[in-house]
């Protein structure tokens, strides 16, 4: 399967942080042409092996970690006239929510818009405010009673956003964060079926990144692996944006450098960037939250840990949009990583 259409396969699937079962079948699917075992871990993980060519015992392991949830809402009232009270599950630009379709996933899918009190009779303090939350509402266009044999408090829902192509190599959809970091993992399962590699490869796809990097605590505490490299998106350049909090769509993969990233993993990065002429770019991340780096880094005793992002425009809505050439580079980047990464490489990362 193509990068592109798988993309759009994880994009079209509703899988918010608690809930990403039906995105792991998916994924499944596709890691099981390129790895050797995949299983299932208690919290939902999706986690793969690809072994490598050292058959001791003792040989290296490779964790690469990118998450499948998303982010989306979750049902919290329902009034006497039928209409839903709903919260977020990860966190929504809640700008963009109003006059948006969603999809409630109760006894049955059913179909709803977000709606809100209209400016025209809105008080004159209220016109230019952002819409809070709490005033909104989903409408179904069912009546209370119609509405609660169908619905539940703590129902999910999600925006419906088709997958869409925009010029050149740029698509945008809902949940490109992270979705195309999984893109970026079978890629690089793709790109190793023709190279050589001593150490054992994990792909894994975590879960609860939106909530609170849950997965990828519990699965790297699992795998132990000598080095962790997780792959997320980062912020891309648009209009009103700084050049040192942004990256170039199109130009390359982000190695991203800061105080959660083992400074040899990103020195090695970069080299083999240069030797094989892939184009990538460079951000400073002084904060580690944010990603499923800082669970992996934090893990038992500490992993070596490198984050790889994909620049993505719109962050946290439904009209997400990235550049597939950079998802194609990241996975040559990562292919040619490990093919080269040795005993005595991670010997050397125990030492500054």
């Amino acid at each position: 399967m193509e990068n592109r259409d798988f993309l759009e396969k994880l994009s079209g699937y509703t899988g918010v942080s608690g809930r990403e079962e039906k995105v792991a079948e998916i994924i499944r699917g596709s890691f099981s042409d390129y790895t050797d075992e995949i299983k299932t871990d208690t919290l939902g993980n999706l986690i793969a092996l690809k072994e490598g060519e050292d058959k001791r015992k003792d040989k290296l392991q490779i964790m690469l970690a990118a998450h499948m949830d998303e982010i989306g809402l979750m049902v919290k009232d329902i009034d006497d006239d039928g209409f839903i009270k709903f919260t977020t599950v990860g966190g929504i630009d809640q700008r963009t929510l109003v006059g948006q379709e969603v999809t409630i996933y109760g006894k049955k899918a059913i179909k709803g818009i977000i709606g809100a009190k209209p400016p025209h009779v809105q008080e004159k303090e209220e016109r230019n405010k952002a819409v809070k939350i709490e005033d909104m509402y989903i409408d179904v266009g069912r009546d209370n009673k119609e509405v609660t044999d169908l619905v539940s408090v703590g129902d999910l829902a999600v925006i419906e956003r088709r997958f869409s192509e925009l010029d050149g190599n740029r698509v945008s959809g809902k949940a490109l964060d992270d979705r195309s970091g999984v893109t970026v993992i079978l890629e690089c399962l793709k790109e190793l079926q023709r190279l050589h590699h001593t150490a054992d490869v994990y792909p894994t796809a975590t879960v609860q990144e939106e909530v609170g990097v849950r997965g990828a605590t519990t699965s790297t505490y699992g795998i132990v692996p000598d080095i962790g490299i997780v792959i997320d998106v980062g912020h891309g350049k648009m209009p009103g944006t700084s050049e040192e909090d942004t990256a170039k769509l199109g130009d390359g993969p982000v190695i991203v450098l800061g105080p959660q990233i083992h400074p040899k993993l990103h020195k090695k990065l970069k080299e083999i960037a240069n030797e094989y002429e892939i184009p990538y770019q460079i951000n400073a991340e002084t904060t580690p939250r944010g990603t499923d780096a800082f669970a992996v880094q934090v893990t038992r005793s500490g992993i070596p840990t490198a984050l790889i992002s994909i620049p993505l425009r719109y962050m946290h809505t439904s009209v997400e949009t990235l550049d597939l050439t950079d998802i194609k580079q990241a996975g040559r980047l990562l292919a040619n990583f490990i093919n080269q990464v040795d005993a005595e490489f991670v010997e050397g990362l125990r030492c500054f």
